[in-house]
């Protein structure tokens, strides 16, 4: 009897000690609360093999006007990391991240991420304003730095699972790498007309994909359409000025009806929130695909866009990159391959009147170099034109100074810039946009940076978006301990 009481006491001290440390770990459970569809997609696919992140707003709610229930007030309380934009978007959010913040909980910001392309608001009403834009995962290269610095945040928060998050991480990079590939070299269907945007939800989009919106009614639906704009709005559209006029699902639009009436024009519907697709890993790919999709239709494109096996990006690491070429760098002096040997090699091409991409990719590679340290004696970065007849060395020995001091520009005739990008597989055209001066043509070239070993061999390449992190973590796998 008194061994079977001794060992009942066990048997319960036992249970009572694993239900103890249960609790604990409840306790300690590792919570993620985000706000919006979009950026709980990213976070789900980064977060596979976890309980995943809480999601704020479900179903077809939108930031705008929203308001927490006492749930989410405790939701967002009781959460080890709070994920979300910021003020500009989630007003609902702000005093309850504050008092989250105050107690220790770990808040990312994602306005606030250097790393971000984050774009001022086209409404601040000064030049001294702060208002920031908050649509920048519109833009499928900040998703591709989002990524990274997000991965980066659950590696550091939750160790025990970083090699979940990595690999997750890497994953995902594939894929959201692959869509920015779709959308670069597809993008020349989104130019087929001129669009207005009721609400100001695709600046990003805009700038990244040659997306031309010359009309917004309203910054979003927490803020009055203006009368004059109304009227000047509608007499664009009645005169046949604007091939189409996107909208936004589940946003509110009071104007709607006195903006369209007796108006035969185009209307897209757009997601950008995704409000109507199920939330989860595949809602962002979903999204993008959907409003690209609906852009197109809308302004009536009908071309077919080239399929990424068919771009430079699916380049096998087998293929032959490179070869004997001669050119000019700005200081006049001729250059061939040979002059370019004894160091790795960062080769990006593009052009000095290139409006976004280019600059962007360059000042990457300069970031790259100055976080590689000592290191960065070791490579040498060039950028060649695909524009020779503006690009001549006076034009680009005022470009290249901008970026980096060891940044070297090359030119040369047509013929010398139709050779070197031909032994690099780099895709470019001129465009003339109709009705424009022809002196102001664009140039849809591949955006790509070359990493060359110091004996001219073809090492890897850096697919455009990549972060001046991601390029420096690649680039030390090749350098010399």
């Amino acid at each position: 009897m008194g061994i079977f009481i001794k060992r009942r006491f066990i048997l319960l001290v036992g249970v009572s000690l694993l239900l103890l440390s249960q609790g604990v770990a409840a306790e300690e459970k590792f919570r993620v609360v985000t706000s919006i569809k979009p950026i709980h997609s990213i976070l789900a696919s980064l977060m596979l093999g976890t309980e995943g992140p809480e999601l704020l707003l479900e179903k077809d709610a939108i930031p705008f006007g929203y308001q927490l229930s006492e749930q989410q007030k405790k939701q967002v309380a009781d959460a080890s990391m709070i994920v979300w934009v910021g003020p500009e978007l989630e007003k609902f959010l702000v005093d309850p991240v504050k008092r989250a913040m105050d107690s220790g909980v770990t808040v990312l910001t994602l306005l606030d991420n250097p790393e971000l392309k984050i774009l001022p608001s086209r409404w601040a009403k000064s030049e001294k304003s702060t208002e920031r834009d908050p649509f920048f995962w519109l833009d499928s290269r900040n998703t591709l730095i989002l990524v990274d610095e997000l991965a980066r945040a659950l590696m550091d928060a939750d160790a025990g699972r970083a090699h979940l998050y990595q690999r997750n991480r890497d994953q995902l990079l594939t894929r959201v790498a692959e869509l920015d590939r779709r959308l670069e070299y597809g993008y020349r269907g989104l130019k087929s007309g001129i669009g207005m945007a009721y609400f100001d939800t695709l600046q990003y989009f805009e700038q990244a994909y040659a997306l031309k919106i010359r009309g917004v009614m309203a910054q979003s639906p927490e803020q009055p359409v203006d009368t004059i704009k109304l009227l000047e709005s509608r007499v664009k559209l009645k005169e046949g000025y604007y091939a189409c006029l996107l909208t936004e699902r589940a946003m509110p639009m009071h104007e709607f009806a006195l903006l369209t009436e007796d108006i035969d024009i185009n209307i897209g519907l757009l997601d950008s929130f995704g409000t109507h697709i199920a939330a989860g890993p595949e809602l962002y790919f979903e999204l993008m695909k959907e409003n690209t999709d609906t852009i197109k239709q809308c302004l009536q494109y009908s071309g077919k866009a080239p399929e990424p096996t068919d771009v430079d990006d699916e380049i096998p690491l087998t293929a032959k990159i490179g070869g004997k070429f001669m050119l000019i760098d700005h200081n006049g002096k001729l250059v061939t391959e040979k002059d370019m040997l004894g160091k790795f090699q960062l080769i990006y091409f593009g052009y000095t009147f290139c409006p976004d991409i280019c600059p962007t990719s360059l000042q990457v590679i300069s970031q790259a170099l100055d976080m590689l340290g000592d290191k960065a004696s070791l490579l040498k970065p060039y950028f060649i034109t695909v524009d020779p007849e503006r690009d001549n060395p006076k034009v680009m020995n005022n470009y290249v100074k901008y970026f980096n001091q060891d940044l070297v520009g090359l030119t040369g005739t047509k013929v010398m810039i139709e050779r070197v990008a031909k032994q690099f597989k780099v895709r470019y055209e001129k465009v003339i946009e109709e009705g424009a001066d022809p002196d102001l043509y664009i140039m849809d070239h591949s955006a790509s940076v070359f990493l060359m070993a110091p004996d001219g061999e073809f090492i890897t390449k850096f697919a455009h978006g990549i972060s001046a992190k991601q390029m420096v973590e690649s680039l030390r796998a090749y350098l010399p301990k």
